[in-house]
């Protein structure tokens, strides 16, 4: 990497490298591999995407890439493909693939905006309430003040809080590679921090602090909730909470960090629990796209709920990048074919990058990267990656407004 210094987005322009990381419950059990996906005999892969994937191995130095592809519109025959390049495991020489298991990093946000949404349709969270009325004198230090920040704007990142990942200890998370951390702790930490000068801030602690609310209003920890309420629901074999378990479960790919003394390491093995609900799922490609589409198709939330979570507000671009506009754990952002994708991405400091989306016409794409891109080409070659999964085969068209954004 460029620098080990810890991010909460999907990484600076400047080339720092991402790590919003996740965090788990107690281990669920290793679930059957996946079928390989579906592919029409007519539905050959996109050279274009091929090649912006052998970009990211060749130029970036990405370790492995994969792609999967899912249409969604009705009548349309292609069903989902895969495309990958690269290496899953550097010891065994094993070739990347669309199937296995990662690190889902700050995917695992709108997962737990999903539920807040949920309760807040059952009128037991209301999301214009300040924050202190369901965690009362924790966010009082410093400035900072829970009767004047509510559940919405955790949501949103307009809260105005730090994030406890931009703290100094962060500069080398390798360090505390295996460490437990509670989300209390994390939150005081935050607390201490200057508070930012930008209306919109990326901040994992909003959402540890969504996932106490949780906690406080159901008498369950948030990532029970999220395993009832969205997980088990739709039959997501392939994404669990880890907990302090440092393993990843059933097949995976490794993933691959640059150390401080300059040698590639794998970093498949990490205590996830600074992520908390903020960013630790364990997932697949496939499992995350059945999650957006569901999510995005009104199948989790009622009309009134998705409308809220699709409203945007501008994003910092030194935080996710130019054009991005961000909702309630939603990002929306802009193609060159036209409209935007909607979804959301994340990164682990072991190396692992996910990101899921559908876009207009209703085609998904998930990506998986076993080691973040480190540098502001390769940040550049991986959204243009994204875009390449969803423009390939459509015209291109100017972008159309973003759905609900709010100035």
């Amino acid at each position: 990497m460029a620098s080990t210094r810890t991010t909460s987005t999907l990484g600076r322009r400047a080339g720092v490298a991402a790590l919003l990381a996740a965090l788990l419950v107690p281990v669920a059990p290793a679930a059957a591999r996946p079928a390989a996906a579906p592919r029409h005999t007519g539905c050959a892969p996109h050279d274009e995407l091929r090649r912006a994937l052998r970009t990211l191995i060749d130029r970036d130095r990405i370790t492995g890439a994969a792609v999967l592809v899912t249409e969604h519109a009705a009548g349309a025959p292609c069903g989902s493909r895969a495309e990958t390049a690269g290496t899953a495991d550097l010891r065994t020489g094993r070739a990347m693939n669309a199937t296995d298991r990662l690190r889902a990093g700050s995917v695992t946000k709108t997962f737990t905006a999903t539920v807040v949404l949920q309760l807040a349709a059952e009128h037991r969270i209301v999301l214009d309430a300040p924050v202190d009325r369901y965690l009362p004198g924790l966010i009082r230090r410093n400035g900072h003040d829970g009767r004047r920040i509510t559940v919405r704007q955790l949501l949103q990142h307009t809260s105005g809080l730090p994030d406890y990942l931009d703290a100094p200890e962060w500069e080398h998370p390798e360090s505390v590679r295996y460490r437990h951390f509670e989300p209390r702790e994390l939150v005081a930490r935050a607390l201490d921090l200057p508070r930012p000068t930008s209306r919109w801030h990326y901040a994992t602690t909003n959402y540890l602090l969504a996932g106490l609310i949780i906690r406080e209003v159901t008498g369950h920890s948030p990532e029970k909730e999220v395993t009832r309420r969205v997980i088990r629901p739709l039959g997501l074999r392939d994404t669990y909470w880890p907990g302090d378990d440092t393993r990843l479960h059933g097949p995976h790919s490794h993933s691959y960090f640059t150390a401080e003394d300059g040698r590639l390491t794998d970093g498949t093995a990490w205590n996830t629990t600074f992520g908390g609900v903020g960013g630790a799922l364990v997932s697949t490609p496939a499992d995350l796209t059945r999650f957006v589409t569901a999510l995005l198709d009104g199948r989790l939330l009622p009309a009134e709920q998705l409308a809220a979570m699709r409203r945007t507000v501008a994003a910092d671009p030194d935080r996710l990048w130019p054009g991005a506009r961000y909702g309630l754990g939603l990002i929306a952002s802009p193609l060159r074919c036209g409209g935007q994708w909607w979804g959301h991405a994340g990164t682990v400091p072991g190396g692992h990058r996910a990101l899921t989306a559908v876009g207009p016409g209703g085609r998904a794409v998930a990506v998986a990267l076993n080691k973040v891109p480190d540098s502001l080409q390769a940040e550049q070659d991986f959204l243009a990656t994204v875009e390449t999964a969803f423009c390939a085969g459509r015209p291109s068209r100017g972008t159309e407004p973003t759905e609900g954004e709010h100035q």
